[in-house]
């Protein structure tokens, strides 16, 4: 067994907890000791290893211009049963003058396919909903990330657009309402 969640499963709990600008500014430069000091969570090597190092820089520099933003920005994917960060999700930022926040996760390699991509979704479309201000949720996703794609779809999502992303390439954009 490789521990994929099976159709049947029931999926995992958990919280998107939010961090500090300080503990931001700590995974930005890889620094796992004092973001672990500033964080709500424990946190793992993965969180601050490389591969996230891009993400939190760019909100590490995006709560220094606009504090109010760290209570959206990307934050950590909490398994409340086991008690244990699997992952990053969040919005880009608050929603934007027409009322649309773009959504952002992305699960460590040793937790995927146990069903966290789905539950932070889920998490953060809640969210969403629960926010008078949100009116359409967005994710883009490269045209080579299947899963991304076909999970959106799942939840309402359709493709409206392309995009170019410095970091990742071509985009596909995906939109639904709340």
């Amino acid at each position: 067994m490789d521990g994929a969640l099976g159709p049947d499963d029931p999926l995992p709990r958990v919280r998107v907890v939010h961090l500090t600008g300080a503990v931001l500014d700590a995974l930005a430069v890889g620094d796992l000791a004092a973001a672990d000091l500033g964080s709500p969570v424990p946190l793992s090597g993965y969180a601050a290893g490389p591969a996230w190092r891009g993400v939190w820089r760019r909100r590490s520099e995006q709560v220094r211009r606009d504090p109010a933003a760290a209570d959206w920005v990307t934050g950590l994917i909490w398994d409340e049963d086991r008690r244990v960060v699997v992952g990053r999700a969040g919005f880009h930022g608050p929603p934007d003058a027409a009322g649309m926040v773009e959504i952002g996760y992305a699960v460590e390699p040793a937790h995927r396919r146990r069903g966290y991509a789905r539950a932070a979704l889920e998490a953060l479309l809640r969210r969403a909903q629960e926010e008078s201000a949100v009116r359409t949720v967005r994710a883009t996703i490269t045209p080579d990330n299947t899963a991304s794609s076909g999970l959106v779809a799942q939840y309402g999502f359709t493709a409206v657009g392309e995009q170019w992303d410095d970091e990742d390439g071509l985009e596909i954009v995906h939109e639904r309402g709340v």
